[in-house]
């Protein structure tokens, strides 16, 4: 209801997207998307994408990631990081699946690194978007999709909204980002795919467009990036 359709459990690293394909398997309504999170790079081992590539047999594995870069905390080595990232990058081309990217703090490798594969086949969001307006115009001419989540919803988030204003509709993603990121009224609680319906309204409020059409706008959108 309310424009919700699908749910994508991702994975963060091998334990966890062994988990989120069982959890596709045990429920019709789960997708799900398997990857090694940039935070638990440093655990990449030798073995490592073999299992993904394994793990990602599975019809209902709709994506590689979250995957990319993350240079806030640096809490994993960056360099291991962009090796990570761009292994599963080739990874996800091979199996002809997208990939959902987690770009922090690391705007100028997640670019560098999605151009070099852009031409290659490679597809996919830049989860919960925060660059600039100008490299998010550039992402959607290389064929992506951009990711808007509770952050919208936020009192003081005006690039958010300028940044979503100025993305095509068909290339909009409305996510949860669950447990983070709960758009107004329950920012600071755990999210859920119960709050998309709040995000959805803020983004309908910041284009000025119909709810009904817009969530079935992003729904198709959904659709055809994953191949639901």
């Amino acid at each position: 209801d309310d424009g919700v359709r699908y749910i994508m459990d991702a994975g963060s690293n091998i334990e966890s997207s062994r988990f989120s394909a069982e959890l596709a398997r045990r429920y019709e309504f789960i997708y799900s998307a398997v990857g090694i999170h940039p935070e638990n790079a440093d655990g990449f081992a030798g073995n490592s994408l073999a299992e993904i590539r394994d793990i990602a047999k599975f019809k209902k594995v709709r994506a590689i990631g979250e995957i990319g870069l993350d240079y806030h905390y640096d809490d994993s080595n960056r360099e291991i990081q962009r090796k990570v990232f761009e292994e599963q990058v080739k990874l996800a081309i091979e199996l002809n699946l997208p990939v959902i990217v987690h770009d922090r703090d690391a705007h100028r490798d997640t670019y560098r690194i999605l151009k070099e594969y852009a031409g290659r086949g490679l597809a996919g969001v830049l989860h919960c978007y925060s660059g600039s307006n100008e490299l998010a115009a550039e992402y959607v001419r290389m064929g992506f999709y951009l990711g808007f989540g509770g952050v919208i919803t936020f009192k003081n988030a005006k690039k958010p909204g300028e940044i979503l204003r100025s993305t095509p509709m068909d290339r909009i993603l409305i996510e949860t980002d669950c447990p983070y990121l709960a758009p107004s009224p329950f920012r600071g609680k755990r999210n859920d795919s119960r709050y998309l319906k709040y995000t959805a309204r803020k983004a309908c409020e910041i284009l000025n467009v119909d709810f009904d059409s817009f969530t079935e706008t992003t729904c198709k959108n959904a659709r055809r990036l994953f191949g639901i």
